[in-house]
């Protein structure tokens, strides 16, 4: 094959071994970006700089070995941690900048690709691009100006105080990166539409919606995986129910209409219903010993705290496929956030397990679900209609036997969510932005 005309510099601060959400993207294209004609580069932290990273080794065998990857260091949270700072950002990020400097100035590069939740990275695409020429690509995971917390009167994570002080950087920083983009993706399709409702001059067309792929392989490494000691008692008798991923107060209300819905289950089939097992796995970001458990509350809230398990702290990728595939019935949870873009629905997909979906009504997952003929799907509304719901769940998936029933998914139409798939589009973004910055056609 022949080499690759392109190249791409790769800004992924979290990468494996370590396990962080951010990260995926860039891990599940780096196997197809030759094929699509981009030879890339990553720029990372070494992995014990990470603060509550989970370090799972796995990961690095799910990317062709001789892709370049640059660690960087910088200070040890150990240093920092005493002062209350733990910003991955604020100890590493003059290191990042240093080795993509060197970088740029040794190397040609075509474009600089932005892909994490950092959103401190940003701030060096103008930098670059007026030191060195090279344009740079914006990844949306997440909303960098979010007005959530503010809007819901929701607690954010790491208190008010330093999230004010984010959101007071991101709002000086961002109209000026943004205008300066080749190009970028988000994971939502909410996100452009804010941002072109909070600047007149962007255009929400001009943001390409790609959500993370979905990595057959992954699943076939993880049938062969099993963790050291597992946190679900698979085999005992009972019937366990399996979410795993972030949780979080703007998830109160689908976790109140399952387990309001259990609950009814519960008083009418007491028996039948006492076999059943709700498990809530790596729900809380924080490092140990600072996690907080978000399922529990409200389990307990409704009384039926005895059917209900949460293990707030991440654990491996693997660990948690194998918690899907094995399972008897997987769960998940929508935000009240319509906005709120959860990838993890792919893998959930592939693990074929029956699947009880609740989602916010504008949630891009239970449209993706519908097209893909997937689980069992039920929508709430932020203004009210819980009852109505928790009735339907009750009688449809808990007493009408839907937990027991798995319906498959539509296959053919499932190839446009594949990594291979998610990457090809991603390679026509990088292309697109390269015409852009040349006025090619």
């Amino acid at each position: 094959m022949p080499e690759p005309a392109r190249k791409v510099l790769i800004v992924s601060p979290h990468f494996p071994p370590i396990n962080a959400p951010d990260m995926q993207r860039v891990r599940l294209a780096l196997p197809y970006l030759r094929s699509q004609g981009w030879e890339p580069v990553v720029l990372a932290v070494a992995p014990d700089l990470v603060e509550g990273g989970v370090i799972e080794p796995l990961l690095e065998d799910t990317y062709p070995g001789d892709i370049r990857v640059i660690r960087v260091r910088g200070i040890s949270p150990t240093a920092t941690r005493w002062l209350g700072i733990g910003s991955l950002w604020l100890r590493c990020g003059r290191a990042i900048r240093s080795a993509g400097e060197r970088l740029l100035e040794t190397e040609k590069f075509d474009l600089v690709f932005f892909s994490t939740t950092q959103f401190d990275a940003f701030n060096l695409g103008p930098v670059w691009k007026a030191r060195f020429g090279v344009p740079y690509f914006l990844d949306y995971q997440d909303p960098w100006v979010n007005d959530y917390y503010e809007r819901t009167h929701t607690k954010p994570p790491g208190g008010r105080l330093k999230f004010a002080f984010s959101q007071w950087r991101a709002r000086r920083s961002e109209p000026r990166v943004l205008r300066g983009a080749a190009g970028a993706i988000s994971v939502s399709d909410a996100y452009p539409a804010t941002l072109a409702r909070t600047y007149r001059w962007f255009e929400a067309s001009s943001m390409t919606l790609l959500t993370f792929g979905a990595s057959v392989e992954d699943i076939a490494t993880a049938k062969k995986h099993k963790p050291a000691e597992s946190l679900v008692p698979f085999g005992d008798g009972n019937f366990h129910h399996v979410y795993t991923g972030r949780c979080g107060p703007d998830m109160s209300r689908s976790l109140t209409i399952i387990f309001r819905a259990f609950k009814k289950y519960l008083a009418a089939r007491p028996e039948e219903a006492g076999r059943i097992r709700f498990h809530f796995i790596g729900t809380d970001y924080a490092p140990r010993p600072f996690g907080r458990e978000w399922a529990m509350p409200v389990a307990k809230g409704e009384g039926i705290g005895s059917f209900v398990s949460e293990h707030c702290y991440r654990v491996p990728y693997f660990d948690a496929l194998y918690y899907l595939l094995n399972a008897d019935a997987l769960v998940g949870i929508g935000s009240n956030d319509p906005t709120y873009s959860a990838s993890k629905i792919y893998p959930y997909i592939l693990a074929r397990r029956p699947m009880l979906l609740v989602y916010n009504e504008h949630s891009q997952v239970l449209a993706a679900a519908q097209k893909l003929k997937s689980g069992e799907r039920y929508m709430f509304v932020n203004s009210g209609g819980v009852e109505e719901l928790v009735d339907r769940v009750a009688a449809e998936w808990f007493l009408g036997g839907g937990m027991l029933k798995y319906t498959g998914f539509d296959e053919d139409a499932f190839a446009t969510y594949s990594a291979a798939g998610m990457t090809r589009k991603l390679a026509e973004c990088f292309d697109a932005a390269l015409r852009k910055v040349h006025g090619s056609s």
